[in-house]
């Protein structure tokens, strides 16, 4: 591994790639693979019968439908196609937020770092898409290894800087990804609710299957200070001092608001959401994570 390419580490890898990353909706892609389409195919699951219509391939006809109802059927199976991985990774000013150890940037990397990892294992294709203001790295998805290493490449160079503009991004995302894709947003998501809610519906609408990781610190939702403090905007703004004592109770209940907004939000667009504190391993993240994801037999 090249030095920047650090947050990935093998010990994670290997206890994950036992665990095969699936996505929730049926995808399209150009090659066959281990994920469901919207298309009919010949792969071995069995989908369903349906009536022959001249021009079908004679080989596929059920002749014992045919001995129980007098009639032609055709068999119909579950193509399997490759998935598109689609990372957005927040790389504003508040993702250098750390708690002491590593960075909410840092954690990002590790988790979306991994998932490439994972996905080229597989097979399936990995695009990159780093949003502060606006997308400052963009890389479409492709399939092969040398293109894993352009995307770890890019992961390790990215840094926090500037405001967010998360929702445009999203926005953006969900046109220029123009067939279906499992995308997984990174963020501290420190953006506007409803701005988001236009954002992540316009996602469901392009048929993309979207995932997010909300990075946000115990601290950041507890404001548990006892004395005056000065707050530091790290997307550039003008420094606050302010006493905790004074503005905690309405900070908490605006906190409170902002999460059930969130989560109403994540609920209406079909949304995978998943909170995340920097004190998880992220090794752990992921392993729950790719078991919820894995289909469930029948």
């Amino acid at each position: 591994m090249a030095q920047n390419h650090d947050f990935i580490e093998p010990r994670v890898i290997a206890r994950l790639k036992a665990l095969p990353l699936h996505a929730r909706l049926p995808m399209l892609g150009g090659v066959t693979g281990m994920h469901r389409s919207p298309h009919r195919g010949s792969s071995l699951e069995f989908a369903e019968y349906r009536k022959y219509v001249p021009g079908d391939d004679t080989r596929r006809l059920d002749w014992r439908a045919y001995a129980r109802s007098d009639r032609y059927y055709i068999k119909e199976f579950e193509a399997d196609t490759n998935l598109r991985l689609c990372l957005i990774v927040d790389t504003s000013g508040s993702m250098n937020f750390n708690n002491g150890g590593q960075s909410k940037l840092d954690f990002a990397k590790r988790l979306a770092g991994t998932l490439a990892y994972l996905a080229a294992q597989q097979g399936d294709a990995i695009g990159l898409y780093c949003a502060g203001k606006k997308f400052h790295t963009e890389i479409a998805p492709k399939r092969n290894a040398a293109h894993l290493r352009v995307i770890l490449d890019a992961l390790g160079d990215s840094t926090g800087a500037g405001e967010t503009g998360l929702a445009n991004a999203l926005h953006e995302a969900a046109e220029r990804i123009r067939q279906r894709a499992l995308v997984v947003v990174i963020s501290d998501l420190f953006v506007d609710p409803k701005s988001l809610a236009d954002a992540f519906q316009h996602l469901r609408f392009r048929k993309h299957d979207a995932v997010v990781f909300h990075l946000l610190e115990q601290s950041e939702i507890d404001f548990e200070f006892d004395r005056p403090m000065r707050f530091t905007d790290l997307e550039g703004g003008a420094p606050l001092l302010a006493d905790p004592s004074i503005v905690a109770g309405d900070y908490r209940k605006a906190v409170r608001q902002y999460l059930d907004d969130l989560k109403v939000i994540m609920r209406d667009a079909a949304v995978d959401y998943q909170r995340l504190s920097l004190d998880q391993h992220y090794g752990d993240v992921l392993a729950k994570f790719l078991l919820e994801r894995a289909p469930k037999k029948k």
